[in-house]
């Protein structure tokens, strides 16, 4: 067999790196991975981004303000997706369809989601890391409201 090749380990290409020099992709991809966890690890929060007591004193304050539903996610096919299930869902129910989507990930988090997308009703996280059909959503929002 390792006449032709055949269980022979095949060596990854080197590639152009960031550094200068000449690296295989999957040491990139170590080396990138681990600089997001120590940028995570040092800004203080889950999410390497700027979580620091002025933000997430804003972002308490975004979670009371504007419509009583939220969509919360990066603006992703998923979230959309929910969206979009969320405002068919409060039409059929003849409620008020106003939705904001929220993507700055402060703001998310300081809801206490880790997955998206999620849904807010009325301040209260009802569901977060799956989209949800219109059906699922008019049922979880005729329990949330009555």
């Amino acid at each position: 067999m390792g006449l032709f090749g055949f269980g022979k380990k095949k060596e990854e290409e080197l590639v152009q790196c960031a550094c200068g020099g000449m690296c295989k992709p999957s040491d990139i991809a170590a080396k990138k991975a681990a600089e997001e966890a120590e940028k995570a690890k040092t800004s203080g929060c889950c999410c390497g981004g700027n979580c620091n007591a002025e933000t997430m004193a804003e972002a308490e304050k975004a979670k009371v303000s504007g419509a009583a539903v939220k969509v919360l996610g990066s603006g992703c096919a998923k979230c959309n997706a929910l969206e979009a299930a969320t405002v068919e869902a409060l039409k059929e129910l003849g409620m008020d369809a106003a939705i904001d989507h929220v993507t700055d990930f402060t703001q998310i988090a300081a809801y206490g989601v880790m997955t998206t997308p999620a849904l807010v009703v009325d301040g209260k996280v009802v569901s977060f890391g799956k989209v949800l059909k219109k059906d699922e959503v008019i049922k979880i929002l005729k329990k949330v409201r009555g």
